[in-house]
């Protein structure tokens, strides 16, 4: 029994995670490639590695004449009874080969030849481990900037973060470690290379997959991402569970889940918001926290008029107009925001009182759902006017009377 040849094969398949049916290949092929540089030629042989002994023999097949012309695939009858006592002319003959009988050339091109097998396993084992966590969150450890990119250990590997993969503002020191999302794993000739990223939008929405239950076991689903690495993000969430509120489940008992999600991203701002089927809805819910009056959304060309009160417009915007272009990654929609002021000059809202705001604010979504898609308002303009000609109907006092009232008679 070959116990050492079984124990560098335990160990090769410990370590470094190849087979060892690869390893046995490895071992035969290096012995072949050996008999091919010492007797120049391999045609003619075969080897065999019992696999629970570690034993191996090199055979080669060689035809029995009278007369040897060629020693590698002839044998001499004589010889030939020496193997096999009935051996006859013409017959073929497994023969054995000593291979310590190969010369120190033949001997350093087969132990080459099996690490460059055992290399190019380590590699496929490799390039198929990563491979699987394409797509995914892994902690790295940083290791060393090189040039304007940064070298994070992920393992076995080093996966590359370049610059426009880096959050803006975010200084890595070394040995930290850090959450990445990995963007791909290409096999390249110098052995497999991991490209991973910091402000992929994935990156969050795995990063609340890992951290919010109910999210993982599919209870409450992300429908839509928008980000702003380092700045801001917008995630629009819905749930599969009438009984769970899906906002509440991400935010987390006194924001617990979110906080520790804004921590790995060193302080990122993240808006959560309710998805709804209805655009205006929803547009309404992606211009959070600022407060909308109405919206007015087509659903054909993707377009949304929005109004807001005038003193909730820079809000609406946001700082260099990053809510609404939030919003409008969030929702598909090109939004157009106005203030109510710049709405009445324009013609295009006819103004409203807190009152029947209110009532409109109570209405059921149900209702809402069921308006025009192609013309979605937060409210009926018709029935508004109708409404503010009733309210003044009510409300209207004749100032002739109010001038013959006397201040006696307002006293009683």
């Amino acid at each position: 029994m070959n116990t050492e040849l079984l124990e560098a094969l335990d160990m090769l398949e410990r370590e470094k995670n190849i087979s060892r049916k690869a390893l046995v290949e490895a071992i035969e092929n290096s012995l072949i490639t050996a008999c091919k540089n010492h007797f120049g030629k391999s045609d003619n042989m075969t080897v065999s590695v019992n696999m629970e002994t570690g034993d191996f023999d090199v055979i080669a097949k060689k035809t029995v004449v009278e007369k040897v012309e060629d020693p590698v695939m002839e044998i001499s009858l004589s010889e030939a009874q020496t193997v096999k006592e009935d051996a006859q002319l013409g017959d073929e003959l497994s023969v054995k080969i000593d291979s310590k009988e190969f010369g120190r050339i033949a001997t350093m091109n087969a132990k080459n030849v099996i690490l460059q097998k055992i290399r190019e396993e380590e590699r496929s084992v490799l390039f198929g481990e990563y491979k699987e966590k394409e797509r995914q969150v892994v902690t790295g450890v940083v290791q060393r900037r090189m040039g304007k990119n940064i070298s994070i250990n992920l393992g076995r590997l080093d996966g590359v973060l370049n610059e426009n993969e880096m959050i803006k503002g975010e200084v890595l020191r070394p040995t930290e470690r850090v959450k990445v999302f990995v963007l791909e794993v290409r096999d390249l000739p110098k052995g497999p290379r991991v490209y991973v990223s910091r402000t992929h939008p994935e990156l969050v929405k795995k990063l609340f997959e890992s951290e919010v239950t109910e999210v993982r076991d599919g209870i409450v689903e992300i429908k839509g991402i928008a980000r702003e690495a380092g700045s801001r993000t917008k995630i629009a969430v819905v749930s599969n569970d009438e009984n769970v509120d899906p906002v509440g489940a991400c935010v987390g008992l006194n924001g617990s889940r979110v906080n520790s999600i804004v921590g790995e991203l060193h302080g990122e701002k993240i808006d959560i918001i309710s998805w709804n089927e209805n655009p205006a809805m929803l547009i309404e819910n992606a211009l959070s926290p600022a407060k909308v009056i109405y919206v007015i959304a087509d659903a054909d060309e993707k377009t949304a008029d929005v109004v807001v009160p005038d003193y909730q417009l820079s809000l609406a915007i946001g700082k260099e107009g990053q809510n609404a272009r939030l919003a409008a990654r969030l929702t598909g929609y090109k939004i157009d925001i106005k203030s109510e002021s710049q709405a009445k000059e324009a013609g295009d809202f006819i103004g409203y009182d807190e009152e029947d705001y209110e009532n409109y604010q109570e209405f059921e979504e149900e209702e809402l759902n069921d308006l025009d898609s192609d013309n979605l308002l937060a409210f009926d303009e018709e029935e508004y006017e109708e409404t503010e000609l009733e309210a003044e109907d009510e409300l209207v006092i004749d100032e002739t009377v109010f001038d013959e009232v006397s201040s006696e008679d307002i006293e009683e």
